[in-house]
This record gives C-alpha cells, structure tokens and sequence, in this order.
C-alpha cells in the first residue's frame, strides 16, 4: 500500500455527534448497513457507486452473502455521517452534525509501507524474554495477558512508526487477540532452556506462566523499539486478563475481523481515540 501525504493537504471531515442508541438492539453488519442506507434515502446504486462496486455485489453486502471490507467500512461511515467507532460497533444515531475542517499535512516522499505480518521470528523470541525479565514476575503476567502486551506492542507500533516491530500475525477469539505461533515458538525456546512454563492458580483461575532463563538479545531491538516496549509495559502490565481482554475489544481491527480470523494491520489507523496512540495533530505543514 502506498503511502504519502496527498501532495499538499487532506481534507478531513469530523463528525461531531449527539449519540444516543435509538433501542439499544445491535443487528447484523449487513442489516445494519441497509437500514442506514435506507435512513439517508441512499439508492443502493448510489451506495454502489460510492464503493466502487456494481450493484450487484453492494446488494451481496445487505443481503449477508459477502463480507464487507475494512476499507468499504471506512467508505460507509463516511457516507453515512457517522464516526467510524459508531459505525463499526453498529451504533444507530439519533442526532447527528457534521463539521468540516481543512489540515494541511506535511509533504513527504512516497514510501511503501508493509501492512502483510512479516512474522519475525527471532525478534518476537527477544523481545518475550525482555517482556518477561521486565514484567513476568508481577503475579497476573499470565499467558493471556501476555498475548494482549504483545499484540499491542506490535499493532501500536505500526501506527506509531507505519513500520512493523515484530510483525507476528494474530486472531481473533473469544478473548482478544491471540499471536498464531505463540505455542510453536514458546515450545521450542523451553526445549532450548531460554524459557520455562510453570502452570499455577491466580485467584480461581489456572494460570499459565513464563520465566525467563536467559536475557533478551538487544542486539535485535533497537533504541526506538526498546523505547516502545518499555512504554507498552508501562501503561498495560499492571491490568489483569479480563481487563486487557474488555481494552482491546475496543480495538479496530479486533472489531472488524470475525471469531478466528487474522486481524489487519491496517485496522490500526482507523482506530478510535479509545485506542489509538498515535498524535495526528503533529502532522502539520510549516
């Protein structure tokens, strides 16, 4: 995916909203879409158009026979009026209004930015044990709480830096993000005696922990990384699983992927100011 600034200004519409939810009910994305195109007075045709599909495929959408894309669900709130937030988690608004400002963005050559999960390996192995030397003792560093720490460390990274730090892939389940290969990996860093597992009780849970039986390799991080992690540890590594889990089901691209799919790296820069970390407002032209 391309990356730049839009020659000299981007035009953002903020949306400012009254939001109240009309009954409280939460409908399926696609039944949601088509009541609030048929709200706008929106012609699926025009909805269509707008999404650079053919009628066809936009009626596939409403009638649940074709998912809908991060990218499409961006397009759509837009067109609706609605903050991405509300339009992600199917908030219907009652009282709305819409107020247009202009921010110039600084230039900037074009660059690539990776969004594909570039999985690596060895860094997420260094960068475990530095989580673990650093918070693995405190008594509700478990498994899952690992898995959160680490997801966030990866996802705010990129929108931090549009650079991916470890690049490991995660999905979604019932409880938050979960890194793919975190089995395979911690499995073989204990049979090489960089790691050990102990299974114990936190509260009336069983609790799956790991120690460290060996330093990080800094060598694979750098000053910037180090720098990150260390903050990421800071702001989490006192929350407990079920509070971990409760943030980041406000995550964008939690919300948007479905139970057992890959979450988009991507998703992290329509995130809402609940999640987000990145200041857009330095973004700006001198």
């Amino acid at each position: 995916m391309f990356y730049n600034a839009l020659d000299k200004y981007i035009v953002h519409c903020y949306i400012v909203c009254s939001i109240n939810d009309e009954k409280g009910n939460i409908m399926a994305m696609n039944k949601f879409i088509k009541r609030m195109r048929e709200r706008m007075s929106i012609s699926q045709e025009k909805a269509a158009k707008y999404l650079d599909l053919t009628r066809q495929t936009f009626t596939q959408i409403e009638n649940g026979k074709r998912d809908v894309s991060l990218g499409e669900m961006k397009k759509l709130s837009l067109l609706f009026n609605m903050p991405f937030d509300k339009f992600v988690t199917e908030t219907e608004p009652k009282d709305y209004q819409v107020e247009i400002k202009d921010e110039y963005v600084e230039e900037s050559k074009v660059e690539y930015r990776i969004s594909v999960p570039q999985n690596k390996i060895e860094k997420f192995k260094e960068v475990l044990l530095y989580i673990l030397a650093k918070v693995g003792a405190k008594p509700n560093i478990g498994e899952t709480v690992l898995y959160k720490i680490l997801y966030f460390i990866d996802f705010d990274y990129y929108e931090k830096f549009e650079e991916q730090l470890m690049g490991a892939h995660y999905i979604k389940n019932h409880y938050g993000p979960t890194p793919i290969a975190f089995k395979k990996i911690t499995e073989d860093m204990i049979k090489k005696e960089d790691l050990e597992q102990i299974d114990q009780s936190y509260y009336e849970f069983n609790q799956k922990k790991y120690l460290p039986r060996r330093l990080a390799n800094l060598d694979l991080l750098t000053a910037r990384e180090i720098k990150h992690i260390d903050a990421e540890l800071e702001r989490l590594s006192d929350m407990n699983a079920k509070e971990l889990s409760e943030f980041s089901h406000k995550d964008v691209p939690w919300i948007t992927a479905k139970d057992g799919e890959e979450l988009e790296y991507e998703g992290v820069f329509y995130r809402t100011k609940d999640t987000s970390v990145r200041n857009y407002d330095n973004i700006i032209l001198n």
